[in-house]
């Protein structure tokens, strides 16, 4: 992971001890490591779609050519791929998750956040 310190930072300042974050990046870092905890830790056995919702929300953020080139967003959305096919197959691995992370940092850095957040009254992840 490029971005780890950036990242720890982030997720000591916007990341609850429980529930969602109220900051964007700090949402879309708890989502990945939820993925990253559930995959690696219960082999995706709680899978639901609570945890295609925190799937689909990193897309929904990272989804920015504003901030990405054409080549990083492919990137980013064959990484959600692999995270959204893998109910079944759990994604075991560091790299997409790490990856992923720095991405986020990349944008938080690009759109000069912190960016306040509604918090998702459906998620319950």
């Amino acid at each position: 992971m490029k971005y780890f310190d950036e990242a720890k930072e982030l997720w000591l300042n916007y990341v609850p001890r429980n529930g969602q974050s109220d900051i964007v990046e700090g949402e879309v870092i708890r989502a990945i490591e939820k993925l990253r905890c559930e995959a690696q830790g219960n082999g995706n056995a709680n899978w639901d779609g609570g945890f295609e919702m925190l799937v689909l929300y990193i897309l929904d953020v990272l989804n920015d050519p504003d901030v990405f080139s054409a080549a990083m967003l492919a990137e980013i959305k064959a990484d959600v791929h692999t995270l959204l096919t893998s109910a079944e197959n759990p994604y075991l691995e560091d790299d997409v998750y790490d990856r992923l992370t720095d991405r986020v940092i990349e944008w938080h850095i690009a759109k000069g956040g912190p960016i306040k957040r509604e918090i998702n009254p459906q998620l319950y992840r």
